[in-house]
């Protein structure tokens, strides 16, 4: 590229090329590439630090250690709660909660005795005091700014001194200077830094709600989930009442852990013991099966339901809901190849309780199993889990977390829990009773959960080469 040339920036995703496109190379949208002039390249002059290096047995860890926010759930996610000059980035649908959550947050903050300052450049201050009122997330520290100016927030964190400040949300925030339209890669990358820099020099917890694309990903650069020190999604069906909260990015703690929220009409409810809400009441019926998934390092106990009818069509129905369709294709294949079970002219549809997801390869056997009780007409022995990856073959194959799994299903009061072969069943000691029975096929699987009168289990056929 020449000196002087100009290039060409995507204003959705920051991408750079020396030639005009009508596409952008990298997140494919259609006519965002505009024409700007490169930056100048700038010698950086060597200058004396204002402290000196120190030993690393020198340094302190005091000042990293998290300040709970009073939601348990979240600080669960967090790591230890929010740790002071830390930034946040909560990413999620539009209509999911981010915003009563962060209310909530803010004002337990500030029931703490800790000043907080929360930033609306998306409504006005008398819409978030409705919301407030209506969640009872009101508390003399707790401030209130209606403002979409970056200059003028900074006025404000300078004037009042919160310990925490809320922005909702920073694709409607504008840096005044900046070139760009507001929620566009410039400027969204310079309010960012502005509130990094300030965080960082007065010690102030930051906690910033972020858009979302149609995919699901935060919206705007990439950078912008570097700039931070934790990246959170707010996830959960808005037609439904429970909501979760992943941390994709953490540094202050771990990186696979879930917080378990239910909405409701005064505001967002911790849930700290889940599995119920995935499960159904009352005795087993057919075409139900449990299992237990892992959301991060959580084990919820989530039951999957099967309806299988005859079809009318040339190309059956395979329809799902909470369970992902590739892994239903491939068991309903395995299933009908090695279970004998004849799927070819019916319609199947499977689904999950309460909004919960099986898509990690666990729930491949509670799926199984679940369709051949509704073939079959037939009920799964009583208090049974099936956890196990079906494989292309028949067989059962180990499955990641399973002593995690098998102590949620113990004390849950669950008494049968059939697990893949050699998966460390043995050194597993759950509490409450549980019986764990390996099973190395799909067809023995089908032989100890099909049990009849309800009740007995099917002694398993020994397995060739065995004694």
């Amino acid at each position: 590229m020449a000196k002087n040339a100009t290039i060409h920036r995507c204003s959705e995703c920051g991408w750079e090329t020396p030639r005009w496109a009508g596409r952008c190379g990298r997140c494919q949208a259609w006519g965002s590439l505009s024409e700007v002039a490169p930056a100048a390249t700038a010698r950086v002059a060597t200058s004396r630090p204002a402290t000196s290096a120190r030993p690393i047995t020198e340094v302190t860890a005091q000042e990293a250690r998290g300040i709970p926010t009073g939601i348990g759930e979240l600080d669960r996610v967090l790591g230890a709660g929010l740790t002071p000059g830390s930034v946040v980035l909560l990413g999620g649908e539009p209509g999911v909660g981010k915003s009563t959550l962060l209310l909530e947050a803010a004002a337990r903050w500030a029931a703490g005795g800790r000043r907080t300052l929360y930033v609306t450049a998306e409504e006005s201050a008398a819409q978030v005091r409705l919301r407030a009122d209506r969640t009872d997330a009101l508390h003399p520290e707790l401030y209130l700014a209606a403002e979409s100016d970056l200059g003028v927030v900074l006025g404000h964190v300078e004037e009042l001194a919160p310990t925490l400040l809320v922005i909702d949300s920073v694709q409607t925030v504008t840096a005044p200077g900046t070139e760009g339209v507001p929620g566009g890669v410039t400027q969204v990358r310079e309010v960012t830094s502005a509130l990094v820099r300030v965080a960082k020099r007065r010690g102030m917890a930051v906690l910033i709600i972020g858009h979302v694309t149609k995919e699901g990903s935060i919206a705007g650069p990439r950078t912008l989930e570097h700039l931070v020190d934790v990246v959170l999604s707010f996830d959960g069906d808005t037609h439904g009442t429970f909501r979760m909260v992943r941390a994709t990015k953490n540094r202050y703690g771990p990186a696979d852990e879930v917080g378990c929220f239910e909405m409701a009409a005064d505001g967002i409810r911790e849930v700290s013991d889940p599995s119920g809400l995935f499960t159904s009441d009352g005795a087993v019926a057919p075409g139900t099966c449990t299992t237990v998934t892992l959301q991060g390092r959580r084990p919820l106990l989530t039951e999957v339901q099967a309806l299988v009818v005859p079809s009318h069509l040339q190309s059956p129905r395979r329809i799902s809901t909470g369970v992902d369709p590739g892994r239903l294709a491939m068991t309903l294949a395995v299933l009908q190849r090695h279970g004998q079970v004849k799927l070819h002219t019916r319609d199947v549809y499977a689904s999950t309780v309460g909004g919960g997801r099986v898509d990690d390869p666990a729930g491949d056997l509670a799926t199984a199993l679940a369709v051949a009780s509704a073939v079959r007409n037939e009920s799964t022995v009583q208090r049974l889990v099936a956890l196990g990856e079906v494989s292309l073959a028949g067989e059962i194959r180990p499955v990641p977390g399973l002593a995690r799994r098998l102590d949620e299903a113990a004390r849950l009061g669950i008494g049968l829990a059939l697990v893949p072969p050699g998966a460390g069943a043995a050194r597993v000691q759950p509490g409450g009773g549980l019986r764990v029975v390996e099973v190395a096929t799909l067809a023995d699987a089908l032989r100890a959960a099909l049990a009849p009168e309800g009740g007995a289990v099917i002694p398993l056929r020994p397995r060739r080469g065995a004694r």
